[in-house]
C-alpha cells in the first residue's frame, strides 16, 4: 500500500515512516508533508492508498485536509493521528468517512493491526466486469459527467450537492436540472442508490466487516443505512447476504 504522512513534527513523521517500513516492505511511504496545504497537493499528485494525518497542522488542519480532498472527489483511506482523544472530533471524522483514529504515542502493534485491517478491506469492485459511471452514461452533459465521477470516487465521504455545484462553477438548481434531465433521477436519489449498490458488493465479498459497511459507503448512522438498504433492495442486509452467497 502507498502511504502519505501529513505531520508538522519532523520527528513524528520520521518515526511513523520507520514504523511502517519495519512492519512490511509492502507498505511504501510515497510522500510526506509538513502542513495540510502541502499534503492536499501531494495527495492529488501521488494518489496514495492511505493518508496518516495529524489534526493540528499549519495552513490547513487534518479535518480541513480531509474535507478538501473529499470535495475534490479524491478517494483515499484516512487515519487520524492525534495527541488526545476527542469524541466530537471522532464523530466528525466518522461523518467524513474516516474509520481509523490513533492516539499518540502510537505503538508498533496498533499500526500493524490497523494496516492489516486496511489491507484486507481493499475490495475489487469488479471494474473490469462492470461498466463505470462514465461508461454507463456516455452521452451526458460534461458537468454531469464530472458529478458522476465525483460520486464514483467520493461516495464514502459526506457529499454536499451545494458544494459540488460550487466546485463545478454552477448553481445548485442548474446542477439539479442537468442531472435529472440526463440521468433520469435526482442527484440525491442517484447517490443513495449508488451507495447501496456498493454496499451490496461489500456485503457479498466479505472484504469489510458488516458493521463497518455503513461508514464505508458514506452513512454516519447504521440504523438509517439499514432503513435505506431495505427500502432500495427490498430486504435486510442479513437476508441479502444469505440469498447471494457465492
Amino acid at each position: 500500500m502507498r502511504v502519505l504522512i501529513a505531520e508538522d513534527e519532523e520527528r513524528a513523521r520520521r518515526g511513523l515512516r520507520t514504523l511502517l517500513m519495519s512492519i512490511s516492505d509492502q507498505y511504501e511511504v510515497v510522500a510526506e508533508a509538513s502542513d495540510g496545504k502541502q499534503a492536499l497537493e501531494l495527495i492529488q499528485i501521488v494518489k496514495p492508498d492511505v493518508v496518516f494525518t495529524d489534526l493540528k497542522m499549519p495552513y490547513l488542519d487534518g479535518m480541513g485536509l480531509i474535507k478538501a480532498a473529499s470535495a475534490a472527489g479524491i478517494m483515499v483511506k484516512y487515519v487520524i493521528v492525534s495527541a488526545y482523544e476527542d469524541f466530537d472530533v471522532a464523530r466528525q471524522a466518522i461523518s467524513l468517512g474516516v474509520k481509523e483514529y490513533l492516539v499518540k504515542p502510537i505503538t508498533y502493534d496498533e499500526v500493524k493491526e490497523l494496516m492489516e485491517r486496511l489491507d484486507s478491506s481493499r475490495v475489487d469492485f469488479g471494474v473490469h466486469e462492470e461498466k463505470n459511471l462514465r461508461e454507463r452514461y456516455p452521452d451526458v452533459h460534461p458537468l454531469v459527467r464530472k458529478a458522476l465521477s465525483f460520486i464514483e470516487n467520493g461516495y464514502a465521504s459526506k457529499i454536499s450537492q451545494k458544494e459540488l455545484a460550487e466546485n463545478l462553477g454552477i448553481s445548485q438548481e442548474y446542477l439539479c436540472y442537468l442531472f435529472n434531465k440526463d440521468v433520469g433521477e435526482t442527484f440525491s436519489h442517484f447517490l443513495k442508490n449508488y451507495r447501496i449498490e456498493v454496499a451490496k458488493k461489500l456485503l457479498v465479498s466479505g472484504g469489510v466487516p458488516k458493521e463497518e459497511i455503513p461508514y464505508s459507503v458514506g452513512f454516519s448512522d447504521p440504523k438509517y443505512f439499514n432503513k435505506v438498504f431495505r427500502e432500495v433492495v427490498g430486504c435486510g442486509t442479513t437476508e441479502y447476504i444469505r440469498n447471494n452467497k457465492r
